[in-house]
């Protein structure tokens, strides 16, 4: 393993080491920094307890959820090395009639990822080659918060018009989770992240991924066997990088003391600013 860091950690140097060619591209890509928020408020809500009508009984709610997505994006040579950073956080208030209120935290990840892929075939709408990454994935406020560090490696195909990634890996995980002890684990990973333009100033995005898990150091009840998560949105420029459209995520998982999966859906209209900002320095002729 102390391999296969030291070998991320050179690859981009012996790239750097080379002639830089004309298509080199450096980017701040702001995929999404949006804000999800929605209020329902039930008037008179105790004298219709024993209506037939939903609406009129049901309780107060408030969901508020933050997301932040946002990558640096380097290409050199045949080379694409992105350093991202995801976090969402969402909360959701309930205020039954003539109840407390309960808090329930419907959405907390962080998650640090730093990509190298080498396109071995570079074909003319995408290229395909083999793929290192290292995570660091936590929450906010988790009980007990979870504290993952996920080296991988496989193949990738990447830079396509519409296709921005799609990938199979080897992951091998460390989790810190629980203090009195560390699980190491392997599994294999597949994901996707795609973007398609439907029309200017409508775009469709969607990435995910599926991950099975093959092996552990030590038995933990509440380890996942498998962790699929799937996000896509419509996004519809408002205002100039402003944008507002639907989406739906949804997470399904099953862990190793469970009988049935464990899932959540999320379905819901945000707001977000997106752009994607070109860094590098052209000097001119």
């Amino acid at each position: 393993m102390k391999r296969l860091f030291c070998l991320f950690l050179l690859l981009p140097m012996m790239a750097m080491a080379e002639e830089s060619p004309k298509d080199d591209k450096f980017n701040l890509n702001v995929r999404r920094i949006g804000l999800d928020w929605t209020k329902t408020t039930i008037g008179n809500a105790g004298e219709y307890q024993n209506s037939t009508v939903a609406a009129l009984k049901a309780t107060n709610q408030e969901n508020v959820k933050g997301v932040l997505d946002v990558a640096l994006e380097y290409g050199f040579d045949k080379f694409k090395w992105d350093n991202s950073v995801f976090m969402e956080y969402g909360k959701q208030t309930i205020k039954p009639y003539n109840e407390p209120s309960t808090v329930d935290e419907s959405a907390d990840k962080i998650l640090l990822s730093s990509d190298l892929a080498y396109a071995c075939w570079d074909f003319d709408s995408f290229k395909l080659g083999p793929i290192m990454r290292a995570q660091y994935e936590t929450e906010f406020a988790g009980d007990p918060r979870n504290r993952v560090v996920r080296p991988n490696a496989g193949f990738s195909l990447f830079d396509h018009d519409i296709i921005k990634s799609l990938y199979i890996v080897g992951v091998y995980e460390y989790d810190f989770t629980y203090s009195h002890d560390k699980v190491n684990k392997s599994a294999y990973e597949a994901g996707w992240r795609i973007e398609y333009q439907i029309r200017d100033g409508v775009k469709f995005s969607s990435d995910g991924y599926y991950r099975k898990y093959m092996s552990f150091s030590t038995y933990v009840d509440e380890d996942l066997k498998n962790d699929f998560y799937a996000v896509a949105r419509l996004d519809t420029n408002i205002w100039g990088d402003l944008t507002m459209g639907p989406y739906i995520k949804y997470r399904r998982a099953h862990s190793r003391q469970a009988e049935h999966c464990g899932s959540n859906t999320s379905i819901g209209v945000s707001f977000s600013y997106i752009h994607n900002f070109d860094l590098l320095y052209k000097k001119s002729e």
